[in-house]
């Protein structure tokens, strides 16, 4: 097979089947509720563009029952009708896309006994229940990372076929500083990141700025916050014909945002990288924390002090927290789109019951100034392998009712529209006689020279391959 089929062979960029057809399930879908705030959200129509905008500013846009019980009903809304094309969501003001759920809420709700975590637990289900539709949404769904994106915004957003990055961008998963578990479908999209940059972010709540989320593969494209606007517009002017497959959409939809891009910033340099992103190989590969703490206490040379420094992060960290990212790391990785919201529920309704979540969010959000958390039990070795199990115990447990596809996909349909994986090259260099130089070039031909793959696959080239002197590539890593 010629090197330039087989980066574009679906197979090899990860391009599965989905069916589009409505599910049909008989759940009934959330209706506002007395109370909820009457703007929290707002909507527009734009020619074929329907856009959702979080509209609550001053809490840098962070998500609650009222916006999600607005937004559900419309997206099943603009499902069935003709005159919609392309779903477009962003978060109000220059701040932030979505900071997260509203955990302040629920910790608060939490010490009320019983009745408080009971309507906890119904918030996730109808947190993940609106993730599970996005990422399921048989029409383009674009998420402007604009600003701070961070838990509950990372939900609304990194299961999207095209996510944009920009400038602004502040992306993070920083459950287990609250004592919680990156949810929201971490438990799908950490462990399909290249190696174990999604174990490393699960633990550590590692921030990513900039381009470097679209550099790890959190975003797809990146264009500049000025640029937006116009590119919203420029997205209405599109017109779809009824019988274009949405790869076919998603295709014209990436070419249109290229049109916006003004090259990546060359004074931010890709920070998973190099020797950097060897030791995070290296290090949070093991099976135990216990046992990736001890192999950061090995790190030496230009890493160590790296080391050091997440080694103080994570005795920051929820012990009972980073046990159960790393299991949930673990088992993600085989669970199916529709499973992993299904799981992600109860393993979030037993936190609920745990003390770390309320007592987490309560010194680290709600205090002023915050606290050191003190979590229950305090060390590593006082959490047992048992409590750990006990989280993703579902047996005899309700489920949550799906509101989006029956989907049963272990990988993102789309997710060749970002930047190339390790596995994408792996895949051309192992069939032999390339040089670095034709492995860069096909990717870049495909890609018809889309910003950040030529960076992409030079650094996984030099990272994980051996170039002899006459620049044939020969792969050395798994």
């Amino acid at each position: 097979m010629p090197l330039k089929s087989k980066i574009i062979n679906p197979a090899l960029a990860g391009a599965a089947k989905i069916s589009t057809a409505f599910n049909g399930s008989k759940s009934p879908i959330p209706k506002e509720e007395p109370g909820d705030e009457p703007d929290d959200v707002l909507f527009n129509s734009i020619y074929g563009v329907r856009t959702i905008e979080l509209n609550r500013p001053k809490k840098l846009n962070s998500l609650n029952g009222s916006m999600a019980r607005k937004i559900i009903p419309r997206l099943k809304e603009w499902e069935k009708s003709q005159l919609a094309s392309v779903i477009i969501i962003a978060g109000a003001g220059d701040r932030a896309f979505c900071a997260g759920g509203d955990v302040a809420a629920l910790a608060k709700d939490n010490r009320k006994g019983p009745s408080g975590i009971a309507r906890s637990k119904a918030y996730f289900a109808l947190e993940y229940q609106l993730d599970h539709l996005i990422a399921t949404y048989p029409k383009p769904y674009i998420a402007y990372m604009d600003g701070i994106t961070m838990g509950g915004g990372v939900g609304l957003s990194v299961h999207a076929p095209i996510r944009i990055a920009t400038e602004r961008t502040l992306f993070a998963m920083p459950e287990t500083t609250i004592g919680f578990f990156p949810d929201v479908g971490g438990s799908f999209f950490l462990p399909r990141l290249d190696g174990s940059v999604g174990t490393y972010l699960a633990l550590t709540s590692e921030r990513l700025k900039g381009v470097n989320a679209f550099y790890a593969g959190i975003a797809t494209h990146y264009i500049d916050s000025s640029s937006l606007g116009n590119l919203t517009a420029r997205l209405s002017e599109l017109v779809f014909p009824d019988y274009m497959s949405m790869q076919e959409k998603l295709s014209i939809i990436d070419d249109t945002i290229e049109e916006f891009g003004t090259g990546l910033p060359f004074d931010e340099p890709m920070l998973l990288a190099g020797e950097l992103r060897k030791a995070i190989d290296r290090c949070f590969s093991y099976e135990s924390v216990e046992e990736i703490k001890q192999s950061l206490e090995q790190e030496r040379g230009e890493t160590e002090e790296w080391a050091k420094n997440t080694l103080k992060t994570l005795e920051e960290r929820s012990p009972t927290s980073m046990k159960v990212a790393l299991k949930q790391m673990q088992l993600g990785r085989n669970w199916n789109i529709s499973e992993t919201f299904q799981r992600e529920y109860h393993v979030a309704s037993k936190f609920m019951e745990h003390p770390d979540f309320t007592n987490g969010v309560t010194a680290k959000l709600m205090k002023k100034p915050a606290e050191r958390p003190v979590w229950s039990p305090p060390r590593l070795q006082d959490v047992s392998n048992e409590a750990v199990d006990d989280f993703f115990m579902v047996e005899g447990q309700q489920s949550i009712e799906l509101l989006g596809e029956a989907s049963t996909w272990k990988e993102y349909p789309f997710a060749y529209m970002g930047l190339p994986q390790e596995s994408d090259v792996r895949a051309v260099v192992m069939e032999g006689g390339q040089t670095a130089t034709m492995v860069v070039e096909a990717f870049m031909e495909v890609r018809a020279g889309k910003p950040g793959v030529k960076e992409r696959v030079e650094e996984i080239l030099e990272r994980l391959c051996f170039i002899g002197n006459d620049g044939a590539v020969e792969w050395l890593g798994g």
